[in-house]
């Protein structure tokens, strides 16, 4: 169920949304902007993607609206964010979960939200991949990742983009990784953590023997594969110059104005949970009004 301050529900004959695909994009904190967006658009249409696709932090918003625990994802992270004051502790500089107090408290939300019967919920519904990057077979994997995301960032400032290309020149490659199969197999969990993970302040974990990271340093809005059909790409950032968009058959929506900036990654006000929410509920009442007219 669909996070909804005014409390009610959504008419069953809403006409379904013609796309065949859903993508959501990564963003750290600015993704719960999906949640607000999704909730605006679904009292309007109905979303039925034969494929979901999810980069980063979208990884755990595709996987919510999968399973329709928005709500419940919105009150863990805002109940652990209102007892973190701290985004940077001496305990977790080498800690079991990372180096920053980020890796243990989303390991411990995903434990929470990401319930088995969750995942079961997952592993019923439509085909859902997770965008992973990785230095491949390096033996210095960690060093080649933060190389990626140092040319990542960099590329951001110049000429920010959904699509970054230069972290390939590090030897950074894109895994699409089959979660359905992951929810099937019990490690739904970890694979979303691995999807998020940010060098230096999460530690890498292991997927089929590569070191895995943020899937966003190789592409923030990944598309599935199979990619067929008319697809819905949201983004959690705007940008000056979007992809092609294949002769109008993928449809790139952002937000109306900047979320969060400097603050996707501030795990110490809750507040800013609701500030991405209700803008992305803003811009999907907006969106939804635009399309209902054509």
């Amino acid at each position: 169920m669909t996070r909804d301050p005014d409390n009610h529900a959504p008419s069953p004959d809403r006409p379904v949304a013609p796309y065949a695909q859903l993508v959501f994009s990564g963003g750290g904190l600015r993704c719960f902007w999906h949640g607000g967006f999704m909730a605006a658009a679904s009292d309007a249409f109905r979303f039925k993607p034969e494929r979901v696709t999810g980069s980063s932090g979208g990884a755990l918003s595709a996987a919510a609206w999968i399973a329709g625990v928005e709500q419940a994802l919105y009150d863990r992270f805002s109940q652990e964010l209102a007892h973190q004051d701290d985004n940077l502790a001496l305990d977790d500089m080498d800690g079991e979960h990372g180096r920053s107090p980020h890796q243990r408290i989303y390991d411990a939300i995903l434990r929470d939200v990401l319930t088995d019967a969750v995942c079961a919920d997952i592993a019923d519904g439509p085909a859902f991949q997770i965008s992973v990057s990785t230095p491949g077979a390096s033996a210095v994997p960690t060093a080649r990742a933060l190389a990626g995301g140092t040319i990542y960032q960099l590329e951001q400032l110049v000429s920010p983009t959904p699509r970054p290309r230069l972290s390939a020149v590090t030897g950074m490659e894109q895994r699409l990784i089959d979660a359905r199969q992951a929810a099937r197999d019990g490690s739904l969990r970890d694979l979303v953590r691995m999807a998020a993970t940010v060098p230096p302040a999460f530690r890498p974990d292991t997927w089929d023997g590569e070191a895995i990271y943020d899937g966003g340093m190789v592409d923030k809005a990944p598309l599935p594969v199979p990619d067929k059909g008319a697809t819905l790409i949201l983004l959690t950032k705007r940008f000056h110059r979007l992809p092609d968009d294949d002769d109008g058959r993928c449809t790139y929506v952002q937000p109306e104005k900047d979320i969060l900036p400097g603050a996707k990654l501030d795990f110490t006000d809750p507040d800013l949970l609701k500030t991405a929410w209700d803008q992305g509920r803003s811009d999907g009442q907006l969106w939804r009004n635009k399309i209902s007219r054509n």
